[in-house]
C-alpha cells in the first residue's frame, strides 16, 4: 500500500499520521495494492463548527474512490472518512461480483435487458423549470439565493444551456457545452 498524508493549514503530527495509516490500512485487505492520498485540513473560517476536514483519494485497479468528512475533531473526521470509504469499497466489490454473475447467467440463458433495480439507480425526484437567459454572474447570484450547489441557466450570449456550481474551495465553476 502506498500511503501519503498532506496537511493544509496544519502540521500533521506523527500520532495523527499513524492513526490515519492504521485506520486506512483496513481497506488494504479488501483492495489489491491501493495508492491512498489523505489530505487533512483545518478550515480557518470561525463560523464553520466542523473545521477539521479529512479528504481521501484511493486509486485502485478499478475506479478511483474519493471521500470527504468534516467534524470538530480530526480523529472523528478520519473515522467517518474510513466508514464512508468502506461502504464505497463494499459497493465496488459487490457490483463487480454481481456484474460477473449476471454476465455468466446471460451467456447461459436468454438475454434480458437490465432494469433500474439491477443497476441500483433510483430517481427519487423529478423537477421541471423554465430556463431563463442570463449571464454567469446573474446565475451565481441566483445560485446563492436558492442555496443549492449548482444552478442551470440559458446563456444570454449563445443561448446554450450552462451550469454554474459552487466549488469546495469557495469559488464558482462554469460548465459550458461545446
Amino acid at each position: 500500500m502506498q500511503f501519503q498524508v498532506k496537511g493544509r493549514n496544519l502540521e500533521v503530527s506523527d500520532s495523527i499520521r499513524s492513526y490515519a495509516e492504521e485506520k486506512l490500512g483496513k481497506l488494504e485487505r479488501q483492495l489489491t495494492d491501493p495508492r491512498i492520498e489523505l489530505e487533512l485540513m483545518l478550515e480557518k473560517n470561525p463560523s464553520i463548527a466542523n473545521n477539521q476536514v479529512a479528504e481521501a483519494t484511493i486509486w485502485t485497479s478499478g475506479p478511483v474512490l474519493r471521500a470527504r468528512e468534516a467534524s470538530s475533531d480530526m480523529r472523528a473526521s478520519i473515522d467517518q472518512l474510513v466508514e464512508k470509504l468502506e461502504r464505497q469499497v463494499t459497493r465496488y466489490r459487490t457490483r463487480g461480483r454481481d456484474r460477473r454473475r449476471r454476465a455468466a447467467r446471460a451467456s447461459t440463458a436468454e438475454p434480458t435487458p437490465a432494469t433500474a433495480d439491477e443497476l441500483d439507480l433510483e430517481i427519487v425526484k423529478t423537477k421541471q423549470f423554465a430556463l431563463d437567459a442570463m449571464t454567469p454572474e446573474e446565475a451565481v447570484f441566483q445560485l446563492e439565493l436558492v442555496g443549492h450547489d449548482f444552478f442551470v441557466f440559458r446563456s444570454g450570449d449563445s443561448e446554450a444551456v450552462n451550469i454554474v456550481y459552487r466549488r469546495r474551495d469557495g469559488g464558482y465553476g462554469l460548465i459550458e457545452p461545446q
